[in-house]
């Protein structure tokens, strides 16, 4: 697989998952939610500082440590990018790292530079882009998410369940945007592909003897 398909096909994530959120950021009000399909299909403006799906990590210094990592991450995927595509991987593997790589890019520019680029998001205020003051220094900007798919809502657990008993049950409940289905559709087609992907091929050469004995239809063979 050529290196420019591999740029053009992470190039369309990272511009669709952008535009998306620079779209939710300056036109929805925090927490606001439209649907789209139904109400199955819902975009939900949330921000988070930690991970995919809103699961966050330790606070301000932990979001530090992920912006880190994510940074470390999208270095590291340039240079194995390079190597896969050099050793002419699986095509369906490279695709798949490819997809990996531009989700993790996708975040980190939202990690990297949103709270210098946008105003603060809250109820009742609506964000402008290029202020003379962003929400937050580099590399502490939130993650914008919008995806949400309650596909099983306003129903609650049994009173006898241990723990959630009459509590409010969603499916699916996580929020998460084009950068993070990205990221789950590569590891998800990896796992599921992985024995095709890593096929092995046997290039071993065969032993070969050499013997002046001659064979014909009068010798038997053992």
């Amino acid at each position: 697989m050529k290196s420019r398909n591999v740029a053009l096909i992470i190039l369309l994530v990272v511009l669709a998952d952008q535009a998306l959120k620079v779209y939710i950021k300056t036109h929805f009000l925090l927490g606001d939610s439209h649907n789209v399909v139904g109400n199955w299909f819902q975009l939900y403006f949330v921000e988070n500082e930690g991970m995919a799906y809103g699961w966050k990590f330790g606070g301000q210094a932990g979001k530090i440590l992920l912006t880190l990592f994510r940074l470390a991450a999208v270095i590291f995927g340039v240079w194995y990018l390079g190597s896969i595509i050099k050793k002419k991987y699986h095509k369906g593997f490279i695709i798949c790292a490819a997809l990996i790589f531009a989700g993790a890019l996708g975040n980190l520019i939202d990690s990297m530079f949103y709270g210098l680029l946008f105003e603060e998001s809250y109820p009742g205020h609506l964000a402008a882009m290029f202020p003379k003051q962003g929400y937050a220094s580099f590399l502490h900007g939130k993650v914008v998410d919008m995806l949400y798919f309650p596909i099983i809502h306003d129903v609650h657990f049994p009173k006898w369940v241990p723990v959630w008993g009459g509590d409010e049950f969603t499916f699916f409940r996580p929020i998460f945007n084009l950068a993070d289905a990205s990221i789950s559709t590569g590891v998800i087609a990896i796992l599921i592909f992985q024995k095709r992907f890593f096929k092995q091929v046997d290039n071993k050469p065969y032993d070969t003897v050499e013997t002046n004995a001659v064979v014909n239809d009068d010798v038997q063979v053992l």
